[in-house]
């Protein structure tokens, strides 16, 4: 009888754990799947370091579980990137964060293989996850749409300061010839 608690106790863990990664594919903004084979105990601190810096979750999961996951969150084709050792990251508000993080590690750690992915619940293939990376962050999107938007307003401030501007220059030149012409 202990042994059916034990076995109904790690189905009930087993459950839990595919609800809560159902929940974080619902709820990421972009999910990247990678190949971690090879990566030694350092590089693998090194990723993870950098990839919470970045405020991206990445855990190694079992593949029955994120299939299971993946059809809760009714997201289909990610089958087939759930082979070998796997691991997710899961991205919170940048959508480009995890694709950057790890397209970038990659570049120095051949071991890394990006898989594919999943944005707006669709899945994509490495190549969108390549150009997902591509795009630059909220914070420079952002920056870039400030910058156009006060471009043309600060050009509309020199027209309007231009009259003012020659007035003074030619109040400044009379000025200057009364005070020439008065010392003739």
């Amino acid at each position: 009888m202990a042994r059916g608690k034990v076995g109904t106790a790690r189905l009930e863990a087993k459950a839990a754990a595919v609800d809560e990664v159902a929940s974080r594919l619902r709820d990421s903004s972009a999910t990247v799947v990678v190949d971690y084979r090879g990566l030694n105990v350092g590089d693998d601190g090194e990723l993870r370091r950098r990839l919470r810096g970045a405020g991206v979750e990445y855990r190694v999961l079992k593949n029955t579980i994120v299939t299971r996951a993946a059809r809760g969150a009714g997201i289909e084709g990610l089958d087939g990137m759930l082979y070998g050792p796997t691991a997710v990251a899961f991205s919170g508000q940048d959508p480009t964060a995890a694709a950057r993080e790890l397209l970038g590690f990659a570049k120095d750690h051949q071991q890394l293989v990006v898989k594919g992915g999943v944005l707006d619940g669709q899945v994509i293939g490495p190549q969108q996850v390549e150009a997902l990376a591509a795009v630059p962050s909220r914070e420079v999107l952002l920056t870039q749409v400030a910058v156009a938007l006060n471009g043309p307003l600060v050009a509309m401030a020199r027209v309007l300061a231009a009259p003012l501007r020659d007035l003074v220059t030619v109040t400044d030149q009379l000025a200057k010839q009364r005070d020439s012409a008065g010392a003739a």
